[in-house]
């Protein structure tokens, strides 16, 4: 396990190598010159020159790439250009909030796609079946901007049952208060799309060998799913869960704007409108990170799950 674990974080750093270098092309080639961008309209070239000698840019590329290998590795990019606040502290608040959202959520439609798709995937053609089926079709046909519409504005503001946005300074009072509607509005829009792909991964193993085995075997049809499909059929599941965590940080962009969640997404938004290099450069590296290091942490849940699963 440990060796696998060494050859997969060797095999990580090309790709990460790769990531570094699209992000300093882009930033530097194409993003164009971030004085420009922080002197304003009103600006000379003497503070031009003086703002390029301050961020670096003035070095040679080779230098400029050193430094921002060096501000990875250290997890120091500087501070934001629009608020003067440390990029790593932006990024240390930021993620408490978006976690407090995406933990519970991600449990909760995961535990529930998976318990209605064994539930309708053992009825396949049933009227239940039919009716799910077409209830997670309309579902996924309404925008989530309707979603947050209705909820903040029946549930928070005609019913009163929820505070229409807002953050607090305690843990408690953030998951119980606050994240309430956002989880319920982001599982009434996410649940659907899951419990369809869910429902495929068990389809294909309804039909396997050895659940038809395990049933002339006498084995119960609770155990034959629970134990027998469940297990199989959570392999593809871990699949989609994991990869799709680091890109749940930034998709929830509209939860966090809308709900005035100080999460990530929200953060990374603000930081496209006012052009903060350093802010978005720094998420950019990270997030890639993060789906790298998820990736290795699902092959070694797919041996937890399952020990025949062999890892090279």
């Amino acid at each position: 396990m440990t060796a696998y674990i060494l050859r997969r974080l060797w095999q990580m750093a090309p790709t990460m190598l790769g990531v570094i270098l699209l992000v300093f092309f882009l930033f530097n080639w194409v993003g164009g010159d971030p004085a420009y961008i922080l002197a304003g309209k009103m600006s000379n070239a003497e503070q031009i020159a003086n703002i390029r000698t301050q961020l670096g840019i003035d070095q040679p590329y080779y230098v400029q790439l050193w430094i921002f290998i060096k501000q990875i590795v250290t997890f120091n990019f500087g501070n934001s250009w629009s608020t003067g606040e440390a990029v790593s502290s932006i990024i240390g608040t930021r993620l408490g909030p978006s976690l407090t959202v995406l933990i519970p959520l991600t449990i909760i439609e995961t535990l529930i796609a998976i318990a209605l798709a064994l539930a309708i995937a053992f009825k396949r053609g049933s009227f239940t079946d039919r009716s799910v089926m077409i209830a997670c079709t309309v579902g996924m046909s309404v925008s989530i901007l309707v979603y947050i519409i209705v909820g903040q504005y029946f549930f928070a503001y005609k019913m009163g049952m929820f505070p229409v946005q807002g953050w607090g300074n305690h843990f408690a009072e953030n998951l119980f208060k606050y994240s309430a509607l956002p989880i319920l509005i982001a599982l009434a829009v996410g649940v659907a799309p899951n419990l369809r792909l869910f429902r495929t991964f068990v389809l294909d193993e309804v039909n396997q060998d050895y659940v038809r085995t395990a049933r002339a075997k006498g084995v119960t049809e609770s155990r034959v799913k629970w134990v027998h499909v469940l297990r199989n059929a959570s392999i593809p599941i871990i699949t989609h869960v994991m990869s799709n965590l680091p890109a749940l940080l930034i998709g929830a962009f509209l939860i966090e704007r809308f709900f005035s969640i100080p999460g990530i997404g929200r953060e990374v938004i603000l930081a496209v409108e006012r052009s903060d290099f350093p802010v978005i450069k720094a998420i950019t590296v990270y997030v890639a990170a993060a789906t790298m290091f998820f990736n290795l942490l699902t092959d070694l849940l797919y041996q937890a799950v399952d020990p025949r699963v062999q890892l090279k």
